[in-house]
């Protein structure tokens, strides 16, 4: 089996995003060819109160949501302050082109995009612990 030859685009806006937001960037950027899987990352949202004097308080914050990626519901747990997402390596160029103006018709502030590899190419120790 071939290995897959894939690359990571890192969008990182300058102010974290709705969940409107989000869930409108997601989509339109699964439509684009190529994309292999995105990841969320950003400040979580807990439920409840986990330390300090309201320990085990319930916590109703207004950007904790569920929203539809590509027909899904999907529970938001993080204020989404980046968005990898991993593509084949040939859409590279169309893929950014593409991206940055989904970007700047959606957002109206400023934003950057970068390319490397953002996530683990190779298990680890702790990654074996866990299985």
């Amino acid at each position: 089996m071939e290995p897959i030859k894939a690359i990571d685009v890192k969008i990182f806006p300058h102010r974290r995003l709705k969940p409107e937001t989000t869930e409108k960037i997601l989509n339109e950027l699964l439509e684009l060819e190529g994309v292999l899987r995105f990841l969320v990352n950003g400040e979580s949202l807990p439920k409840v109160v986990g330390y300090g004097p309201a320990r085990g308080t319930s916590v109703n914050h207004p950007d904790r949501k569920i929203i539809t990626v590509k027909g899904k519901e999907v529970e938001l747990l993080v204020s989404v302050g980046e968005i990898v997402v991993t593509i084949n390596q040939e859409n590279l160029e169309e893929f950014v082109e593409k991206t940055k103006t989904i970007l700047e018709e959606t957002l109206n502030f400023g934003f950057d995009v970068g390319v490397g590899i953002f996530t683990r190419t190779k298990t680890t120790v702790s990654d074996h612990l866990k299985v």
